[in-house]
């Protein structure tokens, strides 16, 4: 008895660091993903651009926060995917910036009369230029697969409510099966009891013959 004690114990010590060591995994990526967008809003460059994505990319932390264990994994997918999409509008609209003042430097240039700096201002342009549009295109992409994985989610969520209905279809019909059969048995075992007391009253009767 001492012995089952101590292993019920060994079991209940043991689950519960799982937990723990559950928990706490959730705690780091929510701590991480908090902490990479503490670093972008406090960005001096950064910081003060994409505030929309920086808001929906803390909605999504939230979310991820108060999600139950089997949408984890998905709420995790979308909450860093949000705080990349923040990072990336953030780079973006700073180089759409830069490309504007080089545009204006480049014009002031063209009037100061300047071949060689205006040739090595087109060229930090077209570089400039380049860089956002890496961003756009990484932007587009990351929008994309968030929508991917939410359709995604979607749609296994819809086969998964299939099979539970077709589950409940199949157990259903194995219910009436088996109450056939035991109404099937229960007619059989009446009429064998039918025939076997007719049997016995032909038996008495012949006894009393004789």
């Amino acid at each position: 008895m001492k012995t089952l004690a101590l292993r019920c114990s060994a079991l209940v010590l043991a689950l519960a660091a799982v937990g723990v060591a559950h928990a706490g995994k959730d705690d780091m990526d929510i701590a991480r993903l908090n902490s990479s967008l503490d670093q972008l809003a406090s960005d001096p460059a950064l910081g003060s651009y994409a505030q929309a994505e920086q808001a929906r990319a803390r909605d999504a932390i939230n979310q991820l926060a108060q999600a139950r264990s089997r949408d984890r994994a998905h709420a995790l997918y979308l909450a860093e995917r949000r705080v990349d999409l923040a990072r990336a509008t953030a780079q973006l609209q700073d180089a759409q910036l830069k490309i504007n003042q080089l545009d204006r430097e480049h014009d002031q240039i063209l009037l100061d009369g300047s071949r060689r700096e205006a040739d090595q201002a087109r060229r930090e342009l077209d570089r400039q230029r380049s860089q956002y549009q890496m961003a756009q295109e990484e932007a587009a992409r990351q929008q994309a697969e968030g929508a991917e994985a939410t359709a995604q989610a979607q749609a296994e969520a819809v086969q998964a409510k299939k099979l539970a209905a077709a589950q409940a279809k199949v157990a259903n019909a194995a219910k009436k099966q088996a109450d056939l059969a035991a109404q099937a048995a229960r007619a059989m075992r009446s009429q064998m009891q039918g025939d076997s007391s007719s049997s016995d009253d032909s038996s008495a009767k012949k006894d009393q013959g004789k």
